[in-house]
This record gives structure tokens, sequence and C-alpha cells, in this order.
């Protein structure tokens, strides 16, 4: 066991899990009302008359965004509360997970009363949402102001330290509460997987800037990821999100280029199973399923972002063939694909979204020297600092053929509503990415704070080192307590755009955080590129870019529940 550093003695946990638990539980309900009191006083701002006001919401963008972060945290604190509770039942809540609920309530509580960080230099208080001094008091509640005092102190993170020292050989980093044995296995087995085939050689592709090897596509093919919920009866393995979680963090956390690879089918097969004719879903799933062709997302316009409202490139139809002209950009896996799910415009008088249309597109498989090979196709690569495995790609189309026959759904109009249908799954599945990513770097860093001696000890002695680790291993649960059950919303068929948004918004901003203290354990080797962490880094940031960036999921959270609130 690697050193640690000592506190002034472990927490009587063990003796106060009962109040603990109770304290947590009544604290629960003051995070409700405080969340209450603060979408009333956005609401008074962006919904003055019981509907969003779009001009006012983007007025009032700080306190609409700070709301969706109140409600984050306040979801956030429910499902970790929902995740120890279970454990206590099945009798497995050790002194790590009780800890880590401590913690967890400790640091959010105080953020809530005092200050919570949108991003690193947007702080948001609770005078932003007009809370009434009445309000903030009735929120320190006793529960509140014990978890406050005591929940993420020194001494509770210096405990959590010595509790991770053996977590690296076998100790663990706290029960995942998955309460399936079926899950637990394919865990397992991923993990293995990622520590045989990936991990060993994730930092070379990275500094090499290579693809992702072929022999390990196909292996996980193999393995069924790109057909992982796909139902059976089109070819897949017919499991839940939940399960596309369990898998995707594990990949994630040996490589989020590894990780990704699942995004591609996961965005086609979604799409083609909600949204195509029973012809395009026997013809596309199985093939996909099966990891015969590789999808990519063709959705993104230069200067468009994620206004897909202002999509330009065109579809015209000529007989039974759609002729594609127009440009697009940020093409993951582009060139190594053999399927493009291609938005258009088909209908140029229809403003907005109206006009817009989803293609099936086939290319043929690019190579290094001449990436896009199709007539009517041309482009070329961006560099990138991270997320490298696959590749980006800009791509300009000029009169490129589609058939008519691969229109998604066979009805022009769709493709907006379509693509809206799939961003709960993926949005999840890239909160499972960021959960896989922040593990990676907290592993990095602990492993690193535990072989690094510094003045005759252990970084990891060194008690703001250890308090790093610590918080890095409680922010990590609470990301995946929320992605799971955002995971579960989605498997119970339950709408979750909002939850889904909350997973992807937190876990992104945890991924980064875990990242850039790994970095600081580090030092000035976290910035020398020979070192696995430098790329995590790189890897981490695009988290909160990718997938709807930060600021748009916390407006999605944000309208989705002032809506609700009619």
């Amino acid at each position: 066991m690697s050193s640690t550093p000592t506190s002034n003695g472990p927490l009587p946990l063990s003796d106060l899990l009962p109040d603990l638990l109770s304290t947590t539980a009544a604290a629960l309900d003051a995070v409700a009302r405080l969340a209450e009191a603060a979408e009333r006083g956005v609401a008074a701002l962006v919904a003055p008359g019981g509907r969003v006001d779009a001009a006012a919401l983007d007025r009032h963008q700080v306190a609409a965004h700070g709301f969706a972060w109140v409600a984050t945290y306040a979801e956030a604190l429910r499902q970790m509360q929902g995740w120890a509770e279970r454990l206590d039942r099945a009798g497995r809540l050790g002194e790590l997970e009780a800890c880590m609920l401590q913690a967890a309530f400790g640091e959010y509580l105080a953020q809530l009363d005092g200050g919570l960080a949108m991003s690193q230099g947007e702080i948001v208080r609770p005078a932003d949402f007009g809370l009434a001094d009445a309000e903030r008091a009735a929120f320190r509640t006793d529960a509140v102001r014990r978890l406050i005092a005591a929940g993420n102190a020194s001494a509770l993170r210096l405990r959590i330290a010595e509790l991770l020292a053996d977590a690296l050989h076998g100790g663990g980093f706290g029960e995942a509460a998955l309460e399936d044995e079926a899950l637990d296995m394919v865990r397992e087995q991923f993990r293995r997987f990622v520590a045989d085939v990936v991990e060993p050689h994730a930092h070379e592709w990275h500094l090499k800037d290579e693809l992702i090897p072929m022999p390990v596509v196909e292996q996980m093919a193999e393995m069924g990821v790109f057909g992982l919920t796909v139902p059976e009866e089109d070819g897949g393995l017919g499991m839940g999100k939940l399960a596309m979680c369990v898998v995707t963090e594990e990949l994630s956390r040996g490589y989020i280029g590894v990780g990704s690879l699942g995004t591609r089918a996961e965005i086609a097969a979604e799409l083609i199973r909600l949204g195509g004719t029973a012809e395009q879903r026997a013809r596309w799933l199985p093939r996909l399923a099966s990891g015969e062709i590789l999808p990519t997302a063709v959705f993104t316009e230069p200067n468009t972002g994620s206004d897909l409202g202002s999509l330009r490139t065109r579809a015209v139809l000529e007989g039974d063939t759609y002729r594609v002209t127009g440009a697009k950009t940020w093409i993951t896996h582009g060139s190594r694909s053999d399927l493009m799910t291609l938005l258009v415009r088909t209908d140029p008088d229809a403003p907005g979204y109206r006009g817009l249309s989803m293609l099936l597109a086939e290319k043929p498989r690019g190579t290094e020297a001449d990436p896009f090979p199709a007539e009517g196709m041309s482009g070329g690569e961006i560099p990138v600092l991270g997320y490298r495995g696959m590749k980006e790609y800009e791509i300009g189309f000029d009169g490129f053929a589609v058939p008519r026959e691969n229109l998604l759904g066979g009805v022009e109009g769709q493709g907006f509503k379509q693509l809206m249908a799939t961003f709960e799954s993926a949005r999840v599945q890239t909160a499972a990415r960021a959960v896989g990513v922040a593990q990676n770097a907290m592993e990095l860093g602990l492993r690193y704070a535990q072989e690094r001696v510094q003045f005759g000890r252990p970084l990891a002695a060194f008690p703001r080192v250890a308090g790093k680790i610590a918080w890095m291993a409680v922010e990590t649960m609470i990301a995946r307590q929320l992605t799971y059950f955002a995971a579960r919303e989605k498997d119970s068929d339950h709408r979750c755009d909002i939850e889904a948004g909350m997973a992807k918004l937190l876990a992104a901003r945890v991924a980064w955080s875990n990242a850039d203290n790994a970095v600081q354990i580090h030092g000035g080797n976290g910035y020398a590129v020979e070192y696995p962490i430098s790329r995590v880094l790189c890897d981490a940031r695009i988290l909160n870019i990718f997938e709807g960036a930060a600021e748009i999921q916390a407006q999605v959270v944000a309208r989705g529940l002032l809506t609700r609130r009619n």
C-alpha cells in the first residue's frame, strides 16, 4: 500500500451511517425547495406570461443556464442518495461509499448556497435567480448546515484518499450499484479487453495521429459493440442504454477514440430504427450491428455549428437521384466510413428546420492518400489536439449522387425531427464517454501520485494531492450515477432529453476537471507529450464542445424544465 496522509482520525462513519443517510435525505428536501425557488425566479425573468419568451431567455441567459446547473446538482444528489440507499439495502454500503456520499452532499450543498461554477470563469450565485433572503435562509436547514460543515472537510477527503490507496490493485473506486450480474460481467469483459488491447497502444496511436487499427475495430465488432442496442430481430444484441453506458465507459477509460467508435453506430442505427422504412431497417441495421459497414454522421456545416436551422447543403431530386451540393465539417471517422447519415436541405423555400431531410448516403472507404474516392465528393483532414483515433474531416459535395430510395423514411422534410429523436441516446452515450475519461484521468493521477517521490515521500502523502484525488473519485461517481439514471429512464421508455442533457453537462465538466487536476499532480511531466495524461487532457476538452456544447446543454435543460412548468 502506498503512503497516504493521515487524517485527524477517521470519521466514525460506521457509527453515524443511519444518521448520514437520514441527514442527506433531509437535505434533499431543502435542495428541492431551493431549486423550485430558483425556477420561480428564472420563470419571472424569461416566462413572465407563462410561456418561455425566446428574447427574454437570451437576455437572461446567465440566470437561465445557472438554473439548469442548480437543477442538475439537485438531480445528481438525488441519484447519489438513491445509489447509497440501494447499497445499504444490499448490505454493501461500505465506508468508502459512505464517505463519497457525505463529500458529494457537503460540496454541492456549499456550492448551491454560495456559488456554483458553470465553467472556470463563470460562477452563478443565488442572487442571480432573484432569490429572497428568506428563501436562502430557508435552504440552510439543520441537515444542510451539518453537511456543509463536515461533508467535504479536509479530514473526510484524506480518509477517502486512504481508502483509495489500493484502488489500482483491486481495491476499487466504490461500488457502482448496477444491481445486475450480467452487466457486471459485461464490465469485466470490456475492462480486460481494454487492458490487453487498448491501453498498451492508445498513447502511441495518439502521438502518431493514427486511425485505430482495423483489427481492433474488428474485435470490437465481434464483441457486439456496434449492435449493442440494436434489436435482436434486426441483428443486434438487443441490450439497453444502461449496458451501452457500461461498455462505453470502459472503452473510453482506455481511449476516448475507441469508446467513440460505438457512437457512430449508435447514432446511425437509432436514426434508421426510429425513422427508416421497413426496407431500410432490413438493409442497414444488420450490417451496422455486425460492423460490416462503418457509419459517420454528416450534419455540421461551416459557420452553422449547433444552428442546424441555418443548414445550407442542398439535395436536388433529379429523376430517382438526389444530387447533393454543399460543404460539411467536423465529420468524425469520415474517410474510413461506408455510410453517411447526411443531413441536407431538400426544400429551399421551407424556413429553418422544416426543409431538412436525412439521406443514407453510401460511399467507398478512403485512404490516407485519397480520403474521399467518390465522384462529386472531396475533402481533407482537420488536424486536432486530441480525439484523434478516428480523425476529423471537412467534406465538399458537388453533385454527389444518392439514390432516392435512400431518403430516410421515404418522406422529405423529416430530417430534423428524425435527428432530434436520437439526441437523448447520443447524449447519454457521450456522458458515459466522459465518465470513462474522468475515470482514466483519476487513475493516472493516483498512479503517478503513488509512484512519484518528492522530499522523501510519495506525492500521495501530501494532503492537497490526496484531496484532489479524493474529490476526483467522488465527482466521477456523481457523474456516473447521473448518467446511469438517464440511461435507465431511456430504457424505461421515458422521455429523458432533460436528464440526458444534465448527464452530459455534468460529466463533461468532471472529465475536464479531473484531467486538469491530474496534470497538476504530474507537475511538469504532465505537460510532456510522452505522458498519457497529456493525451487525456486534450481528449477531455472536446467533451464540453461536441454533441451539443455545454451552453447548448444548459439551454436545453433550462428551456425544458421551464416548459414542463406549464
